[in-house]
């Protein structure tokens, strides 16, 4: 699993930051968080294929977030595909991005699903479910958190020695779940199977002001993508429009107990020679922070 930031800037697209997405690439499938203008070109930039995307999961309607989809969409179809392909969104917005999406003389011969959904919704897919909440901005905007299924338990060698087993073709049942029986006894995986242990996780906030929702679906996460649009001097103005600082993104990575923060949606007035500089205020507050920049790929390591 990995993450690609395709851009990482807010409000506009500057000499060195493009505006919202990120891709997460989660086995052969990529999930697409937000697609800003200009996101495909990004995507040829990187390592990730455009036509391998399966979902879309946009936060809100401003068009650093979204207006990037009918260019996206239109590549999609010259290029053929036939597979559908599904966007999530908030609700009351399904009709004005069906609208969008219907801009422009080309045809596609694969359906797009855009399906909206309600704060607290948790929608289950294979091998790993979505779940948003409602964030504080200034039009209707989610947050998302991306869950991996929970992963099967760790054999314990020292149980099935004490109960006998022989390695080989018994302990590769057991591992897959089948019960066995072995001189008279039957023996099922729970004897020599650990618990269940938890997949990775990754929660999305969109634009948002601090806020409870989004600290609660961030908990124990391992990866927080926040966005921090300005430096705390501007504090005051960027949560009257409904964002957050860069400190006010530490600050909520730290109360939520996530493994590791990246922070995106920078404002265009800061240039990469300023990221050392704001990540460490922010580093003083969290750590494990990282401002993200365009193109930078992080793969998301299983827990042990």
């Amino acid at each position: 699993m990995k993450l690609v930031f395709l851009g990482t800037g807010g409000s506009w697209p500057s000499k060195e930051r493009n505006v919202t997405s990120i891709a997460l690439q989660h086995n052969r499938d990529v999930i697409l968080m937000d697609c800003g203008e200009g996101t495909q070109r990004q995507l040829m930039k990187s390592s990730v294929s455009f036509m391998q995307i399966e979902k879309i999961l946009i936060t809100h309607l401003h068009g650093d977030h979204f207006l990037g989809l009918p260019g996206l969409v239109q590549s999609m179809a010259l290029n053929n595909r036939e597979r559908p392909l599904e966007i999530l969104c908030p609700i009351g917005t399904k009709d004005i991005l069906n609208l969008f999406l219907s801009v422009g003389y080309f045809t596609r011969d694969f359906d797009v699903n855009i399906r909206e959904v309600s704060d607290g919704e948790c929608i289950d897919f294979a091998g790993y479910s979505i779940k948003a909440i409602s964030a504080d901005h200034v039009v209707p905007t989610l947050a998302y958190r991306f869950e991996e299924a929970p992963r099967k338990g760790l054999f314990d060698l020292d149980k099935a020695k004490q109960l006998g087993i022989p390695p080989g073709r018994l302990y590769s049942k057991l591992q897959n779940g089948e019960t066995i029986e072995y001189k008279g006894k039957k023996i099922t995986p729970e004897m020599v199977i650990g618990p269940k242990r938890k997949g990775r996780s990754i929660v999305y906030s969109g634009d948002t002001r601090p806020c409870e929702s989004v600290l609660e679906l961030a908990k124990e996460c391992d990866i927080l993508i926040h966005e921090g649009m300005v430096d705390d001097n501007l504090r005051d103005k960027a949560n009257e429009y409904g964002h957050s600082t860069i400190t006010q993104a530490a600050e909520i990575a730290k109360k939520a107990n996530v493994g590791r923060l990246f922070i995106v949606h920078i404002s265009p007035r800061y240039t990469l020679e300023d990221t050392p500089i704001l990540e460490e205020k922010a580093k003083k507050i969290f750590p494990n922070t990282t401002l993200a920049i365009d193109l930078m790929e992080y793969e998301v390591k299983l827990r042990e």
